[in-house]
């Protein structure tokens, strides 16, 4: 059977709900479809929020031969056929070729597009859910213009449910009940996916208590169906990434409570090792020397987490998300080796110090005899001064303390005893 979402399909764009920023009255991609003009685009967003809709539109207005293919399944004699149709009689007023989910075809697929979309002869309108910029060849992206599709609200999905609904009665012949706030429920739990608010209204209905000609739709039913369905998850796609990215920025911004919500739609997936990962990364890049012992504090937590396993192991995750946020902060460890590495990377090197050469035979043609190495330990404070770095770069300064508790102590600590080994200098240079 047709699925109710496939049934319901809309034919206009008055009938479509949200995306009003792409073709709402007066917006850039209803001037596009009005004018007959069609350019090679490509849809970016998740999965049902209109882009195959869309497509379909722009086809069945267009004088165009339309093939359809998915990247997932179309193999490259398909490609190569639709091509070639835009050489032949059946393609005389050019091909319109819609290929979903572009991002499954490889490099090589994707540039035997290239020559037909250059000549003006095929007219792409390509989707995909994952960021084109990222997954797409970048000389299709050249010749193309993006245009990101958003979940839709739960408001602009509320009418799609009812319709729904009104559909389905009329299909059967029954009168369908449902409570306002099921609808709404359905609304919020579809995660911005209209396709999936409609098929959870078809699968209520299919589930609903029916008493003579009338369904009634109960939200525990509603609620079993959707328990999970708010769910947007990809791990290998950019849901993935985008969770992680805002888990980080979260914690770096020091809003345990935005980290703590991404860190749990993180564990619901049990995808636990990335979270982890994550978190061990965050610990030295954004706390740091603030506070040293968040690094071993958060090894232990994930240590204990991938131990017990779901569900359990949100619990020192949690402790591990929240430790982090509310440290204080600091990345002056990290900006000191990005510098190191810019010198590095930039030839930057030369000869070590003599005094810090694994010195041990000093040949008969050698200038300088004996390494001159200052033992710290030997002398008071277990400091002395001597040159570290290669002569090229010896006056280069590094690491410049942030302004927190734990490193201005440190800071603070040498700077007194290098004073006061300056001071024990001049005054043994003054002496009579």
């Amino acid at each position: 059977m047709i699925p109710l979402a496939e049934r319901l399909r809309p034919h206009t764009l008055d009938e479509m709900v949200g995306q009003q920023h792409l073709f709402g009255p007066g917006k850039p991609m209803r001037r596009i479809i009005e004018s007959g003009q069609i350019p090679n685009m490509i849809f970016y967003g998740p999965s049902g929020v209109g882009k195959t809709t869309l497509a379909r539109m722009i086809a069945d207005r267009s004088d165009l031969s339309l093939h359809k293919l998915n990247g997932t399944t179309a193999s490259v004699g398909e490609i190569r056929d639709a091509l070639q149709e835009s050489g032949s009689l059946f393609g005389s007023n050019g091909v319109l070729l819609y290929l979903d989910e572009i991002q499954y075809l490889n490099k090589k697929q994707q540039q035997s597009l290239l020559e037909y979309i250059e000549n003006g002869s095929v007219t792409l309108i390509a989707s995909t859910t994952e960021n084109p910029y990222f997954a797409v060849f970048n000389a299709i992206i050249s010749r193309s213009t993006v245009f990101e599709f958003k979940p839709v609200s739960k408001e602009e999905i509320l009418p799609a449910i009812r319709r729904a609904y009104d559909f389905l009665a009329e299909e059967q012949g029954i009168t369908i009940e449902c409570p306002p706030e099921v609808m709404a429920y359905i609304a919020a739990g579809c995660g911005g996916d209209v396709r999936k608010a409609v098929n959870t209204v078809e699968l209520s209905v299919l589930a609903a208590r029916r008493e003579n000609y009338t369904a009634y739709i109960e939200a525990e039913s509603v609620e079993a169906l959707t328990q999970r369905s708010n769910m947007r998850y990809d791990k290998d796609g950019d849901q993935h990434y985008d969770l992680l990215s805002a888990l980080h920025k979260s914690i770096r911004g020091s809003d345990e409570n935005a980290a703590i919500h991404y860190a749990a739609r993180l564990m619901e997936t049990g995808d636990l090792l990335p979270l982890c990962r994550r978190l061990l990364c965050i610990a030295s890049e954004d706390i740091g020397l603030a506070y040293p012992l968040a690094i071993p504090i958060v090894k232990a937590s994930v240590d204990t987490a991938l131990q017990l396993g779901m569900p359990e192991a949100r619990l020192p995750l949690s402790d591990a998300v929240i430790l982090l946020a509310t440290a204080p902060k600091s990345n002056s460890a990290y900006l000191a080796a990005d510098a190191a590495f810019a010198d590095i990377r930039a030839g930057l090197s030369g000869d070590f110090p003599r005094a810090l050469q694994n010195v041990h035979f000093d040949g008969a043609d050698a200038k300088e005899r004996g390494q001159h190495y200052l033992y710290p330990h030997d002398y008071p404070n277990h400091w002395v001064p001597q040159q570290y770095l290669p002569d090229t770069l010896k006056d280069r300064v590094y690491y410049h303390p942030a302004d927190n508790r734990q490193e201005l102590a440190a800071k603070e600590y040498w700077d007194r005893i290098k004073t006061q080994y300056a001071a024990k200098q001049t005054g043994s240079s003054g002496r009579k």
